[in-house]
Protein backbone atom coordinates (compact mmCIF):
# COMPACT_ATOMS: atom_id res chain seq x y z
CA UNK A 1 0.00 0.00 0.00
CA UNK A 2 1.32 3.58 -0.93
CA UNK A 3 1.54 6.11 0.96
CA UNK A 4 -1.60 7.83 -1.03
CA UNK A 5 -3.74 4.90 0.02
CA UNK A 6 -2.86 4.73 3.67
CA UNK A 7 -4.45 8.71 4.02
CA UNK A 8 -7.12 7.10 1.92
CA UNK A 9 -7.63 4.25 4.77
CA UNK A 10 -7.11 6.18 7.47
CA UNK A 11 -9.87 9.09 6.71
CA UNK A 12 -12.26 6.90 5.57
CA UNK A 13 -12.40 4.91 8.72
CA UNK A 14 -12.83 8.01 10.01
CA UNK A 15 -15.73 9.01 8.18
CA UNK A 16 -17.27 5.97 9.38
CA UNK A 17 -15.90 6.17 13.26
CA UNK A 18 -13.88 2.86 12.35
CA UNK A 19 -11.08 3.72 15.10
CA UNK A 20 -9.76 0.23 15.33
CA UNK A 21 -8.87 0.64 11.53
CA UNK A 22 -7.58 4.06 12.08
CA UNK A 23 -5.17 2.51 14.55
CA UNK A 24 -3.84 -0.36 12.51
CA UNK A 25 -2.62 2.70 10.40
CA UNK A 26 -0.52 4.20 13.10
CA UNK A 27 2.80 2.78 14.28
CA UNK A 28 2.27 1.49 18.01
CA UNK A 29 4.93 4.40 19.08
CA UNK A 30 3.27 7.21 16.73
CA UNK A 31 3.48 10.77 18.04
CA UNK A 32 0.34 13.01 17.70
CA UNK A 33 -0.12 16.89 17.90
CA UNK A 34 -2.89 19.27 17.45
CA UNK A 35 -3.51 22.60 19.45
CA UNK A 36 -6.56 20.83 21.49
CA UNK A 37 -4.56 17.76 22.74
CA UNK A 38 -1.14 18.92 22.04
CA UNK A 39 1.67 16.27 22.12
CA UNK A 40 0.42 12.90 22.54
CA UNK A 41 2.12 10.06 22.45
CA UNK A 42 2.62 6.24 23.76
CA UNK A 43 -1.05 5.13 23.11
CA UNK A 44 -2.33 8.33 23.91
CA UNK A 45 -3.11 8.86 20.36
CA UNK A 46 -4.74 5.45 19.68
CA UNK A 47 -7.00 6.08 22.36
CA UNK A 48 -7.84 9.77 21.77
CA UNK A 49 -9.08 8.34 18.09
CA UNK A 50 -11.17 5.75 19.75
CA UNK A 51 -12.83 8.25 22.40
CA UNK A 52 -13.34 10.87 19.79
CA UNK A 53 -15.10 8.44 17.32
CA UNK A 54 -16.56 6.61 20.01
CA UNK A 55 -18.30 9.59 21.75
CA UNK A 56 -18.99 11.68 18.44
CA UNK A 57 -22.72 12.95 17.77
CA UNK A 58 -23.73 14.51 14.37
CA UNK A 59 -20.40 13.32 12.37
CA UNK A 60 -19.42 13.95 9.32
CA UNK A 61 -15.87 14.47 7.60
CA UNK A 62 -14.84 15.29 4.25
CA UNK A 63 -11.17 15.24 3.36
CA UNK A 64 -9.00 16.27 0.29
CA UNK A 65 -5.95 18.01 -1.66
CA UNK A 66 -3.68 15.02 -0.19
CA UNK A 67 -0.11 15.88 -1.58
CA UNK A 68 2.64 13.63 -1.34
CA UNK A 69 5.43 15.68 -0.52
CA UNK A 70 8.46 12.97 -0.63
CA UNK A 71 8.72 9.29 0.35
CA UNK A 72 7.83 10.11 3.80
CA UNK A 73 6.15 12.90 4.54
CA UNK A 74 2.28 14.39 2.91
CA UNK A 75 -0.10 16.37 4.16
CA UNK A 76 -4.05 16.71 3.64
CA UNK A 77 -6.93 19.22 4.05
CA UNK A 78 -9.87 17.49 6.47
CA UNK A 79 -13.31 18.95 7.74
CA UNK A 80 -14.63 17.55 10.35
CA UNK A 81 -18.73 18.57 11.30
CA UNK A 82 -19.73 17.08 14.39
CA UNK A 83 -21.98 18.50 18.22
CA UNK A 84 -19.32 19.22 20.73
CA UNK A 85 -20.02 16.95 23.41
CA UNK A 86 -20.31 19.25 26.37
CA UNK A 87 -21.81 22.16 25.17
CA UNK A 88 -23.91 20.11 22.41
CA UNK A 89 -23.07 23.30 20.18
CA UNK A 90 -22.17 22.65 16.32
CA UNK A 91 -18.76 22.31 14.75
CA UNK A 92 -17.32 22.91 11.82
CA UNK A 93 -13.11 22.33 12.31
CA UNK A 94 -11.16 23.45 9.44
CA UNK A 95 -8.17 21.00 9.55
CA UNK A 96 -4.58 20.59 7.53
CA UNK A 97 -2.85 17.37 8.52
CA UNK A 98 1.13 16.87 8.58
CA UNK A 99 1.51 12.89 8.16
CA UNK A 100 4.44 11.00 8.01
CA UNK A 101 4.73 7.36 7.08
CA UNK A 102 7.34 4.45 7.25
CA UNK A 103 7.17 1.06 6.40
CA UNK A 104 3.57 1.97 5.83
CA UNK A 105 2.84 3.31 9.01
CA UNK A 106 1.51 6.59 9.99
CA UNK A 107 4.88 7.58 12.66
CA UNK A 108 3.72 11.28 13.49
CA UNK A 109 0.44 12.86 12.63
CA UNK A 110 0.25 16.92 13.53
CA UNK A 111 -2.98 18.64 12.81
CA UNK A 112 -3.59 22.26 12.69
CA UNK A 113 -6.20 24.38 13.14
CA UNK A 114 -7.20 28.00 14.73
CA UNK A 115 -8.41 27.11 18.10
CA UNK A 116 -9.83 30.53 18.75
CA UNK A 117 -12.49 29.77 15.37
CA UNK A 118 -12.62 26.28 17.04
CA UNK A 119 -13.91 27.80 20.38
CA UNK A 120 -16.14 30.53 18.82
CA UNK A 121 -18.26 27.48 17.68
CA UNK A 122 -17.70 24.95 20.45
CA UNK A 123 -18.66 27.42 23.74
CA UNK A 124 -20.44 30.23 21.98
CA UNK A 125 -19.80 33.89 23.78
CA UNK A 126 -17.39 32.89 26.40
CA UNK A 127 -15.47 31.38 23.30
CA UNK A 128 -15.98 34.68 21.29
CA UNK A 129 -14.78 36.76 24.36
CA UNK A 130 -12.15 34.52 25.66
CA UNK A 131 -11.01 32.10 23.14
CA UNK A 132 -8.40 33.99 21.93
CA UNK A 133 -6.65 34.19 25.55
CA UNK A 134 -3.96 31.62 26.45
CA UNK A 135 -5.67 30.78 29.81
CA UNK A 136 -8.94 29.72 27.64
CA UNK A 137 -6.71 27.96 25.14
CA UNK A 138 -4.86 26.17 28.17
CA UNK A 139 -8.04 25.27 29.68
CA UNK A 140 -9.51 23.93 26.58
CA UNK A 141 -6.30 21.60 26.30
CA UNK A 142 -5.87 20.63 29.88
CA UNK A 143 -9.61 19.82 30.08
CA UNK A 144 -8.80 17.83 26.35
CA UNK A 145 -6.31 16.23 28.27
CA UNK A 146 -7.86 15.15 31.63
CA UNK A 147 -10.61 13.34 29.49
CA UNK A 148 -8.12 11.36 27.55
CA UNK A 149 -6.39 10.09 30.82
CA UNK A 150 -9.63 9.42 32.25
CA UNK A 151 -11.10 7.73 29.04
CA UNK A 152 -8.06 5.64 29.23
CA UNK A 153 -8.16 4.71 32.40
CA UNK A 154 -11.27 3.38 32.38
CA UNK A 155 -11.36 1.74 28.75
Amino acid sequence: MNNEEIIHRFYRAFQKLDYKTMQDCYRFDVIFSDPAFGLLQSGEPQAMWEMLCTRATGFSLTYGNIKLIDNEYASCEWVASYLFSTSKRPVVNKIKAHIRIVDGKITEHTDQFNLYRWAKQAFGVPGYLFGWTSWMQNKIRHNARMSLTHFMKNN
